[in-house]
């Protein structure tokens, strides 16, 4: 396929351009240009859509992208979309929920690396050890983990609705106590806001494990007046620094609605560029942690997965239909008003 910067391609995506001027540079765009191009005209001939998590570069996110969000957004789009194809631009667990919501739609991963430090630190074994050791508890599973660890779980949750679910499961299931896995933080920061005593795993995310209260405290002294929103997967030290703590969604929509003058974001990198291409009037300061996982997927790889049909994920037909049934427990759950962690 020609992927040269022509006139032809330039005005195609000279309104992407408009939009992402402020975050992607001027001498960037010819590099990018033709892929974007390539991947919407292809995106259309194969009846494919592609769904975005929040922490995909600018690029993809605004450029390419059909759905974007955190998890929960994305699982439930990948419910619905009527779509043939599905790429995950994400990680490989989103590309499983994918499939496992949708199993009669091809779902496509660019980079079969692209994996989860939180979905590798457990295990379907490792759930069953729980379960023998506290006989009875319900099993709330991150969505951050495996189709296995889903399918021996009873519900699933994101960082959008976890204080949620663990009240819906508690009262469902008469108990005061309830296993969360696999991210240790995440437990921690739900159990501050209800009365359900959580038993935790010691899982964490490598990208917010790193942030620290003190680094909060020096990017306010450098940074007057700035405001902090930080990711609930963060230590409770650091979200006790901060002035609100949400999902991506949440955050979005914090920044959207109070537009603050100043702000960091206190999670993935990217999600600053993503949330300031509609936010003009917002400085971001941007202490920046990568995930190595999300950065595998890239313009080229999205267009070799549509051009090849690869990586395409498949999940057990058993394993998946338990798995589903966790995930569609979630997706009943109604949001209440006073969740803080999906505010």
């Amino acid at each position: 396929m020609d992927l040269a910067y022509t006139p032809e391609v330039a005005t195609e995506t000279a309104a992407l351009f408009g939009r992402v001027n402020r975050v992607i540079p001027e001498i960037e765009w010819p590099i990018f240009a033709p892929y974007i191009s390539a991947i919407n005209r292809l995106k259309r001939e194969k009846q494919a859509v592609v769904l975005a998590h929040n922490y995909m570069t600018p690029e993809i996110f605004h450029c390419v992208a059909d759905f974007v969000g955190d998890s929960l957004q994305l699982a439930r789009e990948a419910a619905k979309t009527d779509a043939r194809v599905i790429v995950q631009a994400g990680v490989r667990f989103m590309a499983e929920t994918a499939k496992i919501l949708s199993p009669q739609k091809t779902v496509l991963i660019p980079d079969e690396q692209a994996g989860c430090s939180l979905a590798s630190s457990i295990t379907a074994q490792d759930v069953r050890a729980l379960k023998r050791a506290h006989p009875g508890l319900p099993v709330i599973s991150y969505v951050n983990t495996s189709a296995e660890v889903k399918a021996e779980s009873d519900i699933c949750c994101t960082s959008s609705n976890a204080v949620d679910v663990v009240e819906a499961i508690a009262a469902e299931r008469g108990v005061k106590s309830v296993i969360m896995i696999p991210d240790e933080y995440l437990a921690l920061n739900v159990a501050a806001q209800t009365r359900v005593n959580i038993i935790t795993w010691k899982g964490h995310c490598e990208v917010h494990e790193r942030f620290s209260a003190q680094d909060i405290r020096e990017l306010r002294a450098a940074n007057p007046g700035m405001v902090v929103l930080a990711h609930p997967e963060c230590s409770p030290e650091v979200i006790a620094e901060a002035d609100f703590a949400g999902s991506t969604a949440a955050m979005s929509g914090y920044v959207a609605t109070r537009r603050p003058a100043r702000v960091a974001l206190i999670t993935e990198c990217s999600m600053s560029d993503n949330v300031a291409v509609d936010s003009p009037d917002v400085e971001f300061i941007r202490p920046c942690n990568l995930c190595p996982h999300m950065k595998r997927i890239t313009l080229p790889g999205i267009l070799r997965s549509l051009e090849t049909g690869t990586v395409e994920v498949t999940v057990d037909p058993l394993i998946a239909m338990r798995a589903r049934a966790a995930v569609e427990a979630m997706l009943k759950v109604r949001p209440s008003a006073k969740q803080r962690v999906a505010a």
